[in-house]
């Protein structure tokens, strides 16, 4: 992941987007979509990987838990399994954590994102993950997408 002369600052205006965005779901708005670059999902809580510095996601969570927001549900739905979001709430009982993407045999992470991963501790049972084969054809996506909102849903963020 490399550094370059205006790196921080385009990361921590990516995370004010995310903020405002967390901002606007506070206020009342039913849904807001945050277009943030770099996306985030790959920074983990210590460290940058994969393009990302900051993790948004991570970013606007923890400032609806600090609203006092307690079940907040993320749904990733990237081509790459969101690796940072994992560890970060990987033991956090409040956040739920759902990626759907590409068989991390096939993509990067590669050592992550695979439907063993559960979450630990407090939040065991927090994590789910859908990796989908290569050339995944749109009914099983579908049928895929429908199973990790049924979750959601279910826990009822």
């Amino acid at each position: 992941t490399p550094i370059m002369k205006n790196t921080y600052e385009v990361a921590v205006d990516s995370a004010g987007v995310t903020i405002a965005g967390a901002m606007l779901l506070r206020g009342g708005e039913p849904l807001v979509y945050s277009l943030n670059r770099p996306p985030g999902h790959h920074a983990l809580k210590g460290m940058a990987g994969g393009m990302c510095y900051l993790n948004n996601t991570a970013i606007a969570a923890s400032y609806l838990k600090a609203q006092e927001d307690k079940k907040i549900a993320i749904l990733d739905i990237d081509i790459h399994h969101g690796n940072g979001t994992q560890d970060i709430y990987y033991e956090d009982s409040e956040v739920l954590v759902v990626n759907i993407h590409v068989d991390p045999t096939f993509k990067f992470p590669h050592f992550t994102g695979y439907t063993d991963e559960r979450g630990s501790g407090a939040g065991h049972g927090m994590n789910h993950n859908f990796p989908l084969p290569m050339g995944t054809n749109n009914q099983l996506y579908e049928e895929t997408a429908a199973k990790a909102l049924e979750i959601i849903r279910d826990f009822q963020p």
